[in-house]
């Protein structure tokens, strides 16, 4: 079988990469131009400013990225490219370079969803076994997914309000960690206890989350703490909103694995990064038997390589768009618009 390279772009937030797979395993060579020295000035990510230096990088990183690999636009099979969701201006401008690299060289275009891109990541550690849950958790998304073959998915929960990993970031700002706090706060959990008394949200037969009643149950405590006078034990805090947080999605997980008898599980997203989540989740499986894959560090935040990843069984699947592909905001993980099968 010949071998397939795709071409990844990644533009969705504030990273700017690129990245060449081979058969969709393996990671030949990956560009990323981060933000986040620019963005931590400011608290968080401001999309203007980061639209401004996609433009700014996205040639660079490209050309890069190709003599990285050796390559040339030639020698790959197909150009994958992030559409959504993401900031919309940042997505523009990777789908903007996309399709002209599609026009010029003649190449298929391949619509990539930026979670699905996050899920297919872990095809780069092992080879993915159906049926199984995609736990992702992510600053935008935490859902549970279930796919009983490739590029097959369905959302049986999600949050009903705030991501896990904005939830992260706000309660870091609270205990006064800079931007990105969610690391830092993960870091900091463990030099403490679990000593503040926090609500466990959304108690539930579903597999939805919710996060805004814990994020303000933070603010609200920190600043009950500040109007008594009392000194806000910021490490027990943080170990304290962990331990609530991860219990809230492990529990949610363990009860999808139970009810569908599943036996493969992999977890997808930034905040997969975490720590204190890895822990939890690499214990919840083992007592329950399960198969569980976390990618590493490095594929768990946005890069082009999950993306060439994705996009190489989503050409398999014969799934191409045409020109009019459009960058979206929001949109749930499934086909997108403009997409023609070919088989």
């Amino acid at each position: 079988m010949k071998d397939i390279y795709i071409l990844g772009i990644e533009s969705s937030c504030d990273e700017t990469s690129a990245s060449i797979v081979k058969n969709g395993t393996e990671e030949i060579a990956t560009v990323i131009s981060s933000q986040i020295d620019i963005h931590k000035n400011y608290g968080g990510v401001v999309p203007e400013i980061a639209s401004r230096h996609h433009v700014k990088n996205i040639t660079i990183v490209l050309e890069e990225c190709l003599e990285k690999a050796n390559m040339t636009i030639d020698d790959v099979d197909a150009i994958a490219i992030t559409y959504g969701p993401g900031l919309i201006g940042s997505l523009l401008i990777g789908l903007e370079a996309a399709k002209t690299l599609s026009f010029i060289y003649n190449k298929p275009l391949i619509p990539v969803h930026h979670i699905a891109g996050h899920i297919y990541a872990n095809s780069l550690v092992k080879e993915l076994k159906f049926p199984l849950l995609a736990v992702v958790v992510s600053g935008g998304h935490t859902e549970i997914i279930e796919m009983k073959k490739h590029y097959s998915f369905e959302k049986l929960g999600g949050t009903l309000d705030d991501a896990i990993g904005e939830c992260y970031d706000k309660v870091a700002r609270v205990i006064g960690l800079e931007y990105p706090g969610g690391p830092k706060l993960d870091k900091l959990a463990k030099e403490g206890k679990d000593t503040y008394k926090l609500p466990i949200p959304l108690q539930d037969d579903s597999y939805n989350f919710s996060f805004s009643g814990l994020k303000s149950a933070v603010i609200n405590l920190a600043h009950n703490e500040e109007q008594r006078g009392e000194e806000l034990r910021k490490s027990d805090l943080a170990a304290s909103f962990q331990k609530v947080a991860v219990e809230s999605i492990v529990s949610k997980v363990k009860k999808a694995i139970e009810e569908k008898n599943i036996k493969n599980v992999i977890v997808a997203g930034g905040v997969a990064a975490n720590n204190g989540l890895r822990e939890a989740m690499q214990e919840m499986t083992k007592e329950l038997g399960v198969e569980l894959s976390i990618p590493p560090m490095k594929y768990c935040t946005d890069n082009g390589t999950m993306i060439a990843a994705a996009g190489y069984y989503a050409y398999l699947d014969g799934r191409r768009a045409d020109l009019t592909l459009n960058s979206k905001s929001e949109d749930t993980l499934k086909l997108v618009v403009n997409i023609k099968r070919v088989m």
